[in-house]
């Protein structure tokens, strides 16, 4: 049997915007399911928001449930053949931004003008690009935020403490080490549905560089 569940833990600034029946609604679906949403981000316009680890299909779930269950308007790229007929409109709906994944040139400049043309972007990122265990997470979310001067949001989803959401925000230095070992400290001990597909929290030698 598990532990009684701990009460949601939502930043004041986004109470209002959970009230509507669609947030409840959700809220009480993952309730169900035993888990609690944490969300520490302040009321921002602007932020690219890393969610880790990412190890299974349910991570999408979820995060789904969570995003409609604290009303936080996020939305998110993804690649441009999930967006065919006939779920274009679904992901649109969703939140999804279709990217051209295969030109790796092509997708900061794409973000950052996003970011340019948009008031209120709340874009998340899944830094390490596939749920299979990779070496290194892709530098786009990093590079992203350096470009458009906006600070990372850190999203988590912990299977062992049942917890997803966003846990803060972490305004980047620039210097890789610096950030990185930040990043390895909040996300220490979040504990991903198959931890062996896990990831360790670094880019590739050649990116780890000061920006």
């Amino acid at each position: 049997m598990n532990q009684q569940r701990l009460p949601d833990r939502i930043h004041r600034d986004w109470e209002a915007a959970g009230r509507s029946w669609t947030a409840r609604l959700c809220r009480t679906i993952l309730h169900c399911m035993g888990w609690r949403l944490i969300i520490d981000l302040p009321g921002v316009d602007k932020v690219v928001i890393v969610f880790y680890p990412h190890t299974s299909n349910w991570d999408f779930v979820i995060g789904l449930l969570a995003k409609f269950g604290l009303a936080v308007p996020v939305t998110w790229a993804g690649k441009d053949n999930l967006f065919r007929w006939p779920f274009t409109g679904l992901w649109t709906w969703l939140g999804g931004i279709p990217v051209n994944r295969r030109e790796h040139t092509g997708f900061v400049a794409h973000m950052v003008a996003e970011f340019s043309r948009r008031k209120v972007l709340l874009l998340a990122i899944a830094p390490e690009g596939t749920r299979r265990r990779t070496d290194y997470w892709k530098s786009g979310a990093y590079r992203v935020a350096l470009a458009t001067k906006v600070p990372l949001g850190l999203a988590f989803i912990d299977y062992k403490a049942r917890e997803v959401g966003v846990g803060g925000i972490l305004y980047l230095t620039g210097d890789v080490a610096v950030d990185f070992a930040a990043l390895r400290a909040f996300y220490s001990g979040k504990t991903a549905r198959r931890p062996d597909q896990a990831g360790p929290i670094a880019l590739k030698p050649d990116a780890a560089k000061t920006y």
